[in-house]
């Protein structure tokens, strides 16, 4: 079953005409768990910081976060134990022809059934591409659709990115770390701070891991032990392969990473 609200209110057909007519915008997903009394999410903190970083960037003033929560919650009503939850954030103001428009954003929340985890591991491909305005988590995903779909054509699982200079950024609709010795390495560069990844940060400096973040290229992979990838969804899933370099399975490091990602507990909506 499928809820999708437009701030606040049943979506209309007109809501999503605009839609699906004038891409620009910002969403977030996020993975919902029903508790004894209330709907939680891990990094709930996260989501809505990127709501609204998003909101003043694209549109000039961030959505109130107490109505979020409450059309959150609105639309998990007729849902149970568990639900993936994605929130919009639009404008019936802006279109092609007028794009000035500034000013609180309309919101759409989507409400359905949870996301099926990755178990891996996972043969990836590698592309030269990023995505434009990278930092963002906009509507614009042709460009990587476009990518992902030429990687699963190729035999792979899925795709990885990396710039003009051969450094490594991001996946799909993920990122990527690394394991060298007992320290996770997370690339640096143009790519969006996933929600996945911080939690996940957070779980492993809670118990002692070291992480380093810097630039990472492709010639660079050969001196790896093993890589994951980790979004909102997945707690992590190992790669197996990254084009013609291959790592060997480490199950103690996946229960590692995936131990840390859950030990942040859900924040109530």
């Amino acid at each position: 079953m499928l809820t999708l609200l437009v701030n606040g209110a049943p979506a209309e057909r007109d809501d999503l005409l605009h839609l699906a007519l004038v891409n620009y915008g910002a969403f977030t997903s996020m993975q919902a768990v029903e508790g004894a009394d209330s709907w939680g999410v891990r990094g709930l903190d996260l989501h809505l910081a990127r709501l609204r970083d998003s909101g003043v960037e694209l549109f000039g003033q961030a959505p109130g976060e107490g109505e979020v929560r409450g059309w959150i919650r609105q639309a998990l009503k007729h849902h149970s134990g568990a639900a993936s939850v994605r929130v919009n954030l639009f404008s019936r103001a802006i279109s092609v022809r007028d794009p000035s428009s500034r000013g609180a954003p309309d919101v759409m929340v989507l409400a359905g059934p949870p996301a099926p985890e990755i178990a891996g591991p996972l043969k990836l491909g590698v592309s030269r591409y990023q995505r434009e305005a990278p930092h963002l988590k906009h509507g614009a995903t042709f460009g990587l659709i476009r990518e992902r779909r030429e990687a699963l054509a190729g035999g792979h699982d899925d795709v990885l990115f990396a710039d003009e200079n051969a450094r490594i950024t991001e996946g799909s609709i993920w990122n990527i770390g690394f394991l060298k010795g007992d320290t996770v390495v997370w690339p640096q560069g143009p790519m969006l701070a996933g929600t996945g990844q911080a939690l996940l940060q957070r779980g492993l400096e809670a118990v002692d891991v070291t992480t380093d973040q810097r630039w990472v290229g492709l010639p660079e992979l050969p001196d790896f032990d093993a890589a994951f990838i980790v979004n909102a969804a997945i707690p992590a899933a190992g790669v197996s392969a990254i084009g013609p370099v291959r790592y060997a399975g480490r199950p103690d490091l996946m229960q590692l990473l995936r131990n840390a990602w859950r030990s942040n507990p859900c924040q109530p909506l």
